[in-house]
């Protein structure tokens, strides 16, 4: 899924990681770049060994490379190295599996449903030819006695009918309450939103909990943004479908700027997060001017009337101090602050203990 909306085409936006800028004049910065750490020793010589086979230092030949070369090391670093990467882990693969097994069980269900639904049916044809058979006997029938046969026979057959159908009603139940008991399970464990094309919340939460712990571990700066349609724009347009069709512009919009390293996705209610990595409050906030200026020159008719987009954005800091909910408390109250200011869409909100 993860692999999916990261082949989407797009765009940088022109944000600094941490606390960088964009364009900067190049600077001597020799006594600074020189590794501190065994795991910086080892990225270098990752990146070094990257050039020195013609092959394009990538996010895919460099992690293809971390973990080969990684295996020619002391056991000492190779533990050290992995006990840092334990944080980054999300046990993607682990959780495909199990869900591709739960998707499977699935349609053994649909399948075994289909099959009791067959039988029932061939039953059911069955019962109809007997019943054409014993009308035709009754109107062969001269006496009284072979009528009541008849009859007798008839009530048999049906006797027997109605306990194959009982005995099939129970089973289609039974298939079909642990097919929805699945399904049930698969929707839990999904992590994309299907309506806007982005990662659901239940996955955006997991990301945000795992980002705290980033943080708190290796002191970067990282930045959360939550982003809605405007509700003004909401208030004059007053037509569900296009609004619908308005907010689903603005997820295209940013899935477009991501960046590899971001993650979008649909938190709930018409409001959508963006979990910035590597990105302080700065920085964060020209990665907001730009998705703003962005959605207003986006292009939307309604009927022969173009509507100019309009957002609200939230912005709060990646705190270890504060949980996930608190959080994203934070950037819907920074949203509530850029109402406040009717000469800037977005705003900051940052946490503090009470």
């Amino acid at each position: 899924m993860s692999d999916s909306l990261r082949n989407r085409g797009r765009r940088n936006i022109g944000r600094a990681s941490g606390g960088g800028g964009g364009h900067n004049a190049p600077t001597d910065n020799s006594s600074k770049s020189d590794p501190t750490s065994d795991l910086e020793v080892y990225a270098k010589e990752v990146l070094g060994q990257l050039i020195q086979d013609n092959l394009p230092p990538t996010p895919n030949n460099f992690s293809l490379y971390f973990d080969r070369l990684l295996e020619d090391k002391s056991e000492t670093l190779r533990k050290q190295i992995m006990s840092m990467l334990e944080l980054e882990e999300n046990n993607d693969a682990e959780n495909t599996i199990m869900l591709e097994q739960s998707l499977k069980q699935g349609f053994s269900s649909v399948k075994n449903i289909l099959n009791v639904t067959a039988s029932l049916y061939k039953n059911i044809n069955l019962m109809t030819k007997i019943l054409q058979k014993r009308k035709t006997e009754l109107k062969d029938s001269k006496d009284q006695q072979g009528s009541l046969s008849v009859i007798s026979t008839l009530e048999g057959d049906v006797g027997k009918l109605d306990v194959i159908l009982k005995k099939q009603s129970v089973n289609i139940k039974t298939q079909y309450d642990e097919t929805a008991k699945v399904i049930k399970n698969v929707e839990n464990e999904t992590i994309f939103d299907n309506k806007y094309g982005v990662y659901n919340k239940r996955y955006l939460m997991t990301k945000i909990e795992q980002e705290i712990s980033l943080v708190k571990e290796f002191k970067h700066s990282s930045t959360l943004i939550m982003i809605e349609l405007s509700k003004d724009i909401i208030q004059s347009v007053n037509n569900e479908k296009a609004i619908i069709m308005m907010t689903r512009t603005i997820a295209r919009l940013l899935l477009k700027t991501s960046r590899r390293s971001d993650t979008v996705a649909y938190y709930g209610n018409g409001q959508f997060a963006m979990l910035l990595k590597h990105t302080d409050l700065e920085s964060a906030k020209k990665a907001s001017e730009r998705l703003v200026e962005l959605v207003a020159n986006a292009n939307f008719f309604l009927g022969d009337k173009e509507i100019e987009l309009k957002i609200a954005i939230g912005i709060t800091d990646i705190n270890p101090a504060y949980s996930v909910e608190e959080t994203v408390v934070s950037t819907m109250d920074g949203i509530e602050k850029a109402y406040e200011d009717a000469s800037c869409d977005y705003a900051v909100s940052l946490k503090s203990k009470t």
